[in-house]
């Protein structure tokens, strides 16, 4: 039960042509927080809480997300910054992100091709494309809304009666209208982990929708009531054959691709011969730190709003081990 290892679920690939906001990228070796780690500059404090009117009279900065999950960017001068539609109130429809420094803002799913009414728009992104490059407050802000917007898009009806749900606490409920039932926004865990030697070589696989030459390390989501360690385990042994012990922690990535949070991982494998499942991954090979740090090892490796690349990059510093 694979996932790429950028982070997303196999039905949720994106068609080649869709596959364009992947940059091309074979340097290695960069030590770097983990893209979209912790990265926020709003409270989100009050989702824990029953909301009041989100607004309070005062203006909302909405984000438009669109059915293709981007939204309106604009060239600034110190990189791309996510443009705002400024409203008096909260939007019908919208979905409450929080706030930042006194301005709340939402989220609302809007058809291709709507501008922002009195704002320059120099393109229509995704969080794959520009998520790295992002400051604080639109990185967090753009993760939370394409994954609110994802779970609504996917959970229009009851699990329990199949009733359509109506929309309650400014998007962060659905209530069964039939038998009173709250449905409230999930997560789904995966693990994502590279497997090495013991030394300088390290097992990076491919999947055959990706573009030709471009190989990531190996992930898979948790199974019910199994630990995050034991799926480590698990997938690495469905999917290459290898066994692994020394299985440790790097740090964790939201995912809303569409709706995972993916845990990383070490973990040291015990043996190196491959005995690949091709109904879970195309090829797998063994690559060294100078083959990746060089740029002799794969074609194209993961982007750097990814977690996968953090921790290749940080493996290939040799920061981890």
């Amino acid at each position: 039960m694979s996932v790429p290892a950028g982070g997303s679920t196999p039905a949720d690939n994106p068609p080649p042509a869709a596959r364009g906001d992947w940059p091309e990228d074979r340097r290695v070796g960069r030590t770097t927080d983990v893209p979209l780690l912790s990265r926020t500059g709003h409270d989100r404090g009050h989702l824990a809480r029953s909301l009041p009117d989100p607004a309070e009279g005062r203006p909302v900065r909405v984000l438009l997300v669109d059915e293709r999950r981007t939204v309106p960017v604009r060239e600034g001068g110190a990189g791309p910054e996510l443009v705002y539609d400024e409203r008096a109130d909260f939007p019908e429809g919208g979905i409450y992100l929080g706030r930042a420094d006194g301005v709340a803002y939402a989220a609302v799913r809007t058809p291709q091709g709507v501008g922002v009414p009195g704002r320059t728009v120099d393109r229509w992104a995704g969080l794959r494309e520009v998520g790295g490059a992002l400051g604080d407050l639109d990185a967090g802000l753009l993760a939370e809304a394409v994954a609110m917007v994802e779970w609504h898009e996917r959970n229009r009806f009851s699990p329990l009666t199949g009733a359509r749900t109506t929309v309650e606490r400014a998007g962060w409920v659905q209530r069964d209208p039939e038998s009173g039932v709250e449905v409230f926004p999930r997560t789904d865990p995966a693990v994502i982990m590279l497997v090495h030697d013991g030394g300088d070589r390290c097992v990076l696989g491919r999947q055959a929708v990706w573009p030709a030459g471009r190989f990531s390390i190996l992930a898979g989501f948790v199974e019910p009531g199994e630990s995050a360690e034991a799926a480590v385990a698990r997938e690495v042994a469905e999917e290459v054959g290898l066994e692994v012990t020394d299985v440790r922690y790097v740090a964790s990535q939201p995912w809303p691709f569409p709706q995972s949070l993916m845990f990383g991982f070490v973990a040291r494998a015990v043996g190196t011969d491959l005995r690949v499942d091709e109904d879970e991954i195309e090829e797998a090979r063994w690559f060294s730190r100078e083959e990746l740090r060089a740029g002799t090892g794969p074609r194209a490796l993961p982007p750097a709003v990814s977690i996968a690349r953090h921790i290749i990059d940080r493996w290939a510093a040799g920061d981890l081990c």
